[in-house]
């Protein structure tokens, strides 16, 4: 039997490359795609002597071209943290928009089943909590953060239209905070912030006054919820994350404990519309797929600070 052929947008991003490399072990051929604007090649070198792997080197918001057959697509193409996306904000408002349409269109034409990357963040600064599927949020579309936030509103709109008009087979799922190997340390989100911050002996930089709060999962458990996903038959919205939460200030004294550092915690202003609370109701995810994280934020620390020890 010939092997089942998936195409991964943003492949050689942080949770693109892990993507790769789960489905190349459940025997997938796997097409990687990325400009690289704010993915690394290196994260996927090691895959690139496989003959059951392919790398494209584009822009999805411009063209999605892929010969042959295709079974499925992860659309997971965009700047996803803050200091990205500020600095992006066309190009981020274009992959949820363009580079979406674009792939739906690809997953039409070759009758492929497609997943979409969301995010907590199309909950905005939330009124409900934990959070469920069912709230429709709180952001500001205006604000700084609007581009992150409405191109995944708009990208889950557009998804959901293809299924309802077109009756393509899409899955929608709404990522939380999640870490792990090969995170950009200077990317701005708060995890490789303090890891990167405490192995230069620097001061660890909380903004606020720490008591806002986000809920970490590890990259392996969010990359199942992923796999089990795409091979269900649920089409609405799906969050996947891990419901420990913790403040932020907790949180940067948990970072200093782990490395084994003496970093004092430097105070800054809160940015515009930067959320109070981020913890999703997973509900759904167990009753549907069966799915819950397997492992602990200290068990998650520890691999991801062993891979940056060296790396800072």
């Amino acid at each position: 039997m010939s092997k089942k052929r998936i195409l991964i947008t943003g492949g050689a991003g942080f949770l693109g490359s892990h993507l790769c490399e789960r489905f190349l072990k459940e025997g997938y051929y796997v097409i990687a795609m990325d400009n690289l604007i704010t993915g690394n090649i290196k994260n996927i070198e090691h895959l690139m002597h496989r003959s059951d792997f392919e790398y494209y080197h584009s822009d999805v918001s411009n063209y999605v071209h892929v010969s042959g057959d295709l079974d499925y697509i992860l659309h997971f193409a965009s700047p996803a943290s803050p200091i990205d996306y500020l600095q992006m904000p066309i190009q981020t408002l274009k992959v949820g928009s363009l580079g979406t349409h674009n792939c739906l269109g690809l997953a039409r034409a070759k009758n492929a089943r497609i997943l979409v990357a969301s995010t907590s963040e199309v909950y905005g600064d939330p009124t409900v909590h934990p959070q469920p599927e069912t709230y429709w949020g709180n952001v500001n579309p205006i604000g700084p953060r609007g581009v992150y936030d409405e191109a995944k509103r708009f990208q889950e709109a557009m998804t959901m239209a293809y299924h309802t008009y077109h009756k393509l087979e899409t899955r929608i799922i709404r990522i939380f905070n999640t870490y792990g190997p090969r995170m950009r340390l200077n990317d701005g989100r708060a995890l490789p912030a303090f890891l990167g911050q405490a192995l230069r002996g620097q001061d660890i930089t909380v903004f606020g006054d720490g008591s806002q709060t986000r809920s970490f999962c590890y990259v392996d458990d969010l990359v199942e919820g992923i796999y089990r996903l795409l091979l269900s038959d649920y089409p609405h919205p799906v969050n996947i994350g891990n419901p420990d939460e913790i403040s932020i200030k907790d949180f940067a004294e948990e970072i200093i404990k782990l490395t084994g550092t003496d970093q004092k915690i430097v105070y800054k202003p809160l940015p515009k519309d930067d959320p109070m609370q981020r913890k999703p109701d997973i509900s759904r995810a167990k009753e549907i797929l069966g799915w819950e994280p397997k492992i602990s934020r200290a068990e998650g620390l520890k691999i991801t600070y062993e891979y940056y020890k060296d790396r800072a």
